[in-house]
């Protein structure tokens, strides 16, 4: 039994992804999000969010990881409006997230609004802002005894990072960045032996469209007060 809830924490790894992803819910007054500099035009419209690295989650029995996902979707300059359209979590080469045994990732009920970002004047911990990805659900199908389906969702909160930040989480990428770092996410459904709460860690870089609607990401993207 330990070995199956150690496999269904894997699920919770996609609910990280996500909040790492793009701009979060309650935008602060004054914040704007711009097309790569402090001083550039305002950007409102498509954003994607790449993972980097690998997305983990771990409990007292045990962890899991995915090594690839993307989630696309939309912000208003002012930060507010974040709506998640599509999200997808998986392994290498798009098979399933692994640990004790494999578990395969499914998004539910998108999309998922009312997600913000807000400028941080203060700079806590290093970071230039908060973003936080509302109302989002995914369901974890792990690979034993016919299949045990474990659901997560909720809210969930992560620290932004300008490209040119010394403090980003990824140095090897210039792109704004989000963080999540031990951010604990909650089960809302499924089997008896899912665990109750997980926590999770993963760093997504965020970019916009160039060429509004042209679904080529290419765009930086920096957040200012």
């Amino acid at each position: 039994m330990a070995r199956i809830k150690q496999t269904a924490i894997i699920g919770t790894a996609a609910l990280a992804v996500l909040a790492a992803g793009i701009a979060p819910a309650s935008a602060a007054a004054g914040t704007t999000i711009r097309k790569g500099s402090a001083t550039a035009d305002a950007y409102s419209g498509n954003v994607q969010a790449s993972l980097l690295g690998t997305a983990t989650v771990s409990t007292s029995i045990g962890d899991g990881s995915c090594t690839e996902s993307t989630m696309t979707g939309s912000i208003n300059s002012d930060g507010s409006d974040l709506s998640v359209s599509s999200a997808t979590f998986s392994g290498d080469n798009g098979g399933a997230c692994s640990g004790t045994t494999s578990a395969t990732i499914e998004t539910q009920n998108l999309p998922w609004t009312g997600g913000s970002v807000a400028f941080d004047a203060g700079h806590t911990n290093g970071r230039d802002g908060t973003v936080t990805i509302a109302n989002f659900s995914v369901k974890a199908t792990v690979d034993i005894f016919g299949g045990i389906t474990c659901e997560f969702g909720g809210n969930l909160t992560a620290n932004g990072f300008n490209g040119d930040n010394a403090s980003r989480p990824d140095t090897g990428s210039s792109e704004a960045q989000v963080g999540v770092q031990g951010a604990q996410v909650s089960k809302t459904g499924g089997s008896f032996l899912c665990p109750g709460t997980a926590t999770v860690t993963a760093n997504y870089a965020l970019t916009g469209e160039t060429t509004a609607g042209s679904g080529t990401y290419d765009q930086s993207l920096y957040v200012t007060g």
